[in-house]
């Protein structure tokens, strides 16, 4: 798991996620279903929340699932939120889902991930 830790590498996301995960945004009211989808909103996220003040404050590990809560600071916002994890039988994330607050964090992390998943998007056209 050393995605989670700071690694960051999109190798050892690809290597951790199953090919059907469903991937749960605090921003997007719909899950996003697949690879190739997870692998884009977690990569923004990694860009974007995943500057030098995040950090994992709380873990809950229940086995098969885990919650692991975080915080972060953007743009002078505090940012709270928890990954909501669950891995199938062979090790693979199967569901992720994330939760951020307060509101004024959510705004910012909305603002932040529309900008990187644009850029991302104009990079691959």
């Amino acid at each position: 798991m050393d995605y989670f830790h700071g690694a960051h590498d999109a190798g050892a996301l690809d290597a951790i996620l199953h090919d059907d995960v469903v991937f749960q945004s605090p921003i997007v009211h719909t899950p996003q279903r697949g690879k190739p989808i997870t692998m884009m909103y977690l990569g923004a996220a990694g860009e974007t929340l995943g500057n030098d003040s995040f950090r994992y404050v709380r873990i809950f590990d229940c086995g098969d699932k885990a919650v692991l809560e975080f915080e972060t600071e953007m743009d002078g916002v505090q940012v709270n939120g928890i990954d909501m994890i669950e891995w199938d039988e062979a090790g693979l994330i199967i569901d992720f889902k994330v939760m951020v607050r307060p509101l004024k964090a959510i705004e910012t992390v909305h603002a932040s991930m529309k900008a990187m998943l644009e850029a991302m998007k104009a990079k691959r056209a």
